[in-house]
């Protein structure tokens, strides 16, 4: 008998133990998880009635929580468009995106670090305050990237490439976040359905989502690092100097812009290739390095991965199966290479962090209401896709390209400049996608700037990179600099 009363005694100390390890799972390691989950309705509704931590930048809160006599109690309040982008929107009818919906659980006070602080407003009656997160935007560069790319399609961003910090985040149509931030159910619903059907899309974020775009010339960066880390080809490698070249297996021909030789002479260097940005030897050095060694340097530099900054980047992509036609022309980054301008700037930031990658971030610090650091997110190595000598040949020859190439407009009296210019095809009468990617100092980077613009600039196919996206990076380079 007392066997038995010991065995069904163990069996309940075991349940309880699973009861307890399952309830404290809940309450406190998944609370902040669960609290964010679209599904919990009742979270999502008691949120609106939170004093809502603020969102800031530079020390100076660009999204506040202010009080209103309604049954929701806190009204959000965005200071200004040119930050929406990143920092998303909070809605009681069209729900968030952005920095509101990535770091919900600490604005909303609910995450697992401020356990303490919901035990205390539990017994005070009183509703958690949320935590504070300031972003690592820098105000100056962010209003340059805003002023430079004017009224054109596109997106800025800067970086540094020694920590991964983001400096700069801008894309172009955006919208007013204080339109779906209003507790009015039919102003909100007008204003969302106009923006989710305007053409220019300007609830995406076009550094990082969307539907992607041809990379042009600036994925000769990636083809360069793959031909110098084979071991097979130096900046001094020589091709054959040809006016038109005809893809492997077609009777299709290609050219360099402008339909002519990549300067004089029967030969020409893989160096001079990548400053004048011919395209022809680089469709012959892809066919030769072949398409798996160029999607697997694409892929150390991010190409095929997702992850959050804390905001979801989308995956860039290098096509699968390819012909050797197909290859020779993503070797100057045209067929269905896809990229977002945050996987080229993070290309460029490898080359400018002597081949070592840091993973982008724009995350600075959480503070809680109560003054405890909650968060203070630390650099973290993404990759090391290149050799030191490998970037320091790309640096030299980005150099080059600025201050003699094709990315001249990006040159800064006094600073040398490292870049690299694209001009994308996106069909046979199609306005060209527009690119610029460099850093400076290239000596001592501190900032790395990648532009996009679309829609050839607002002149169709007469745009250049180096006319129009160089620049404005240009003029980011010099905000963050000077």
């Amino acid at each position: 008998m007392n066997k038995q009363v010991r065995r069904v005694g163990l069996i309940l100390t075991m349940m309880f133990i699973g009861l307890f390890a399952t309830a404290t799972s809940i309450q406190v390691l998944r609370s902040g998880e669960l609290y964010s989950d679209a599904r919990n309705v009742r979270a999502s509704y008691e949120t609106y009635k939170t004093l809502r931590g603020a969102i800031i930048v530079g020390g100076v809160p660009i999204v506040t929580s202010v009080p209103v006599n309604d049954e929701y109690r806190f009204l959000r309040e965005y200071e200004s468009v040119i930050y929406n982008s990143v920092t998303g929107y909070f809605s009681i009818f069209a729900g968030s995106t952005g920095i509101e919906r990535a770091m919900n659980s600490y604005i909303s006070g609910q995450s697992s670090a401020q356990f303490f602080e919901q035990i205390n407003a539990l017994l005070d009656g009183t509703p958690v305050t949320g935590a504070a997160v300031e972003l690592t935007i820098d105000p100056d560069a962010q209003r340059a990237a805003w002023d430079a790319l004017g009224d054109r399609k596109g997106a800025v961003i800067a970086m540094e490439p020694a920590t991964g910090r983001i400096l700069a985040m801008v894309s172009k149509p955006t919208f007013d976040a204080n339109l779906l931030a209003s507790h009015q159910l039919s102003e909100v619903t007008e204003n969302y359905d106009k923006f989710i059907n305007s053409p220019d899309q300007p609830l995406i974020n076009r550094a990082i989502a969307g539907n992607l775009y041809f990379p042009g010339s600036v994925f000769k960066l990636v083809v360069t690092a793959a031909a110098l880390e084979s071991g097979r080809y130096t900046v001094g490698s020589r091709f054959e100097n040809l006016s038109e070249y005809v893809l492997p297996g077609t009777t299709t021909a290609i050219t360099n812009s402008g339909g002519k030789r990549c300067g004089t002479g029967s030969f020409v260097t893989l160096e001079t290739a990548l400053i004048k940005s011919c395209n022809i030897p680089f469709a012959m050095m892809a066919v030769n390095l072949g398409q798996d060694r160029i999607r697997a340097q694409a892929e150390l530099m991010g190409f095929g991965s997702t992850f959050d900054i804390p905001l979801a980047v989308t995956a860039s992509e290098y096509p699968l199966n390819l012909e050797e036609s197909e290859v020779a022309l993503t070797g100057f980054g045209q067929y269905d290479i896809r990229v977002t301008p945050m996987q080229m700037a993070m290309v460029t930031a490898a080359i400018a962090n002597q081949g070592v990658l840091m993973k982008p971030q724009l995350i600075k610090s959480v503070v809680a209401s109560n003054l405890n650091l909650l968060s203070q997110p630390e650099p973290i190595v993404f990759s090391s896709p290149m050799s030191r000598s490998t970037s320091g040949f790309l640096t030299r020859m980005m150099v080059d390209s600025v201050e003699v190439g094709v990315a001249s407009r990006a040159n800064i009296e006094g600073i040398a400049v490292a870049g690299k210019t694209g001009t994308a095809e996106n069909g046979p009468n199609d306005p060209y996608t527009l690119w610029f990617t460099g850093f400076a100092p290239a000596e001592a980077p501190r900032v790395v700037v990648t532009v996009v613009v679309e829609d050839g600039g607002g002149v169709g196919q007469r745009g250049t990179g180096n006319q129009i996206a160089a620049p404005i990076a240009k003029a980011v380079l010099e905000a963050i600099l000077r």
